[in-house]
């Protein structure tokens, strides 16, 4: 185990765990689901199913094969996967066998793919025969310090028809890489079929390191413990009293590889029992079908795949009767947004609240209770938060007022590897500081103001890019809106807002700023608003700032 590095005495792991909340291993997740619900359906992907004892099999079977390669506790295990059954099965059989998982973003260049390989030492890759993502990583093996990878065939996970299609149609895509002791074939991980040597698990063990930029600076590992992921998928379903064991159906539509959809959908998920529809990625017209089609229960998506759907929805008169629970976080949901979903689809959005260094859940708003405008709702069971000065963050703040929000919980990481100053200045007294602006009402609902480094200083007001998208949102012709500060030698900072429109409207930039006039105040007001084709996003569907910052910074700079 990676112990934190100078993590105050009064660390947030310190934090009493509520008596309904158990530590345990994660692998001890599925063990039970597979127990309770051996012949339910665990994994859907393309029209394919296996049950949870298939799972539990196929992961035992795993573990088996990684131990039979020299995989010991604490080495470190990649997973550079789409959403498939390959990440499941190696994510719970890495666990099983005592690794550290380390989650990699499939679509990161060689050098992001190096530099977290180096970081995280890790040894053992596993990766699909996707051309785009496995011959990356294969150049890869001789000099960053990997030992061994496993290459998984893509085509071996669909249905028999969509199969021979996949090898007929798509063999262009596919990678074909000569076989030796450090490029294994999945089929030979899995092939004998003998039961894993147990392996120990303590709750306080590392069991993932997921990388992240923190509030600021390069990417950098948080150490997450089994006890973090397992409390924090089950804080998140006792905050779910609606919730049906075994009976549930998630929509995968998120990448395993970053934190909400490990926790909230994967791990989540597993120790519900419910059967997780698994799509490699975000297709508009992929994830219609299967609203219709699959009906999934249960949603986990971030605002623009909600803005997306609904646009979707709105065009071709679509409902989804067997939706009952949607849940939106990665970034604050627009009201507007939200609205509309709700009245197209006559589904509920619950907004929630995190971040990776949290596991990621820390609040959300109640599924059958009352949600307040604007709120990311109550902190869950076991956590709590603590409003800090923006300028005094030793300053803990009374309610309604704005500080920094500070988390303390059993969900809050062991610290960033080998980043001791880092762990050192994302504490305050033992709380984590998230770097995010907001508030708590006086019976405990959190509201989310914006990020801090995204905080715009007008003539030394703060004004927050959320509060003009919001209004920006309220005009029926937007799609999209994100605001991003730029320099300004009067005013030292200004807004400026850039918009996507919906199809079939039309308007212009100084007709938004009119628009903008009676909703914002007038050091809000953007300098110009413009209308692009798209917008940037990161890999999960978030609209993204900082290729705006940078293109803006560079056309200042000509």
């Amino acid at each position: 185990m990676d112990a934190p590095m100078d993590v105050p005495v009064d660390h947030p792991m310190d934090v009493p765990v509520d008596h309904q909340l158990e530590k345990l291993a994660v692998p001890v997740l599925l063990d039970r689901s597979a127990a309770a619900f051996g012949g339910r359906t665990a994994l859907s992907f393309q029209g394919r199913r296996w049950t949870y004892a298939q799972l539990a099999e196929l992961v035992e079977r795993a573990t088996d094969g990684l131990q039979r390669l020299g995989i010991r506790p604490g080495d470190r295990v990649g997973l550079c996967l789409p959403n498939t059954p390959y990440f499941v099965i190696f994510y719970y059989a890495a666990l099983k066998a005592g690794a550290v998982v380390v989650n990699y973003n499939p679509l990161y260049v060689a050098r992001e793919l190096r530099q977290q390989i180096v970081d995280s030492s890790t040894t053992t890759m596993i990766v699909p025969d996707i051309a785009a993502i496995c011959d990356k990583v294969l150049g890869l093996l001789p000099s960053s310090g990997l030992q061994r990878i496993i290459v998984c065939p893509f085509a071996g996970v669909l249905p028999p028809a969509k199969r021979v299609a996949f090898t007929m149609l798509k063999r262009k895509m596919v990678a074909h890489p000569a076989w030796s002791h450090q490029v294994i074939p999945y089929r030979q991980v899995v092939a004998a079929g003998a039961k894993p040597t147990p392996v120990a698990i303590d709750p306080g063990d590392l069991a993932v390191l997921q990388y992240t930029g923190g509030t600021t600076g390069l990417p950098k590992g948080a150490m997450l413990s089994h006890a973090n992921l397992s409390l924090n998928a089950q804080q998140a379903t006792y905050h779910m009293p609606s919730m049906r064991a075994g009976q549930e159906r998630f929509l995968a539509v998120l990448p395993f590889f970053h934190v909400f959809a490990m926790t909230s959908i994967m791990n989540g998920g597993i120790l519900a029992g419910a059967e997780l529809i698994l799509h490699p990625r975000f297709e508009i017209a992929a994830v219609m079908k299967s609203l219709r089609q699959d009906k999934p229960t249960i949603m986990h998506a971030v605002p623009t795949i909600y803005n997306a759907i609904s646009l979707e929805a709105e065009r071709k008169r679509i409902a989804f009767p067997g939706l009952r629970v949607c849940v939106s976080g990665g970034a604050p949901l627009p009201a507007e947004v939200r609205e509309r979903f709700q009245k197209l689809t006559g589904c509920r959005i619950i907004e929630g609240y995190g971040l990776t260094e949290a596991s990621p859940a820390v609040a959300s708003n109640p599924p059958d209770g009352e949600v307040r405008p604007d709120s990311v709702g109550i902190v869950l069971r076991g956590t709590r938060v603590e409003i800090r000065g923006i300028d005094d963050i030793t300053r803990i703040l009374p309610p309604g007022e704005r500080g920094e929000i500070c988390v303390r919980g059993p969900q809050v990481m062991q610290g960033y590897l080998n980043r001791e100053a880092e762990t050192r200045a994302v504490f305050i007294d033992g709380a984590l500081r998230t770097g995010d602006a907001g508030h708590l009402d006086a019976d405990g609902y959190l509201y989310v103001t914006d990020r801090l480094k995204d905080l715009i200083i007008c003539s030394g007001y703060n004004v927050y890019p959320r509060v003009i998208e919001d209004a920006l949102y309220e005009h029926p012709a937007v799609a999209e809106a994100i605001v991003i500060g730029i320099a300004d030698s009067y005013r030292g900072q200004a807004p400026l807002a850039f918009v996507t429109l919906r199809e079939g409207h039309a308007t212009d930039g100084e007709a938004l700023r009119t628009f903008l006039r009676d909703r914002v105040s007038p050091i809000e007001l953007p300098v110009r608003v413009e209308i692009r084709e798209t917008l940037p996003k990161t890999i999960i569907g978030k609209l993204s700032r900082k290729e705006l910052v940078a293109e803006m910074a560079a056309l200042k700079a000509t």
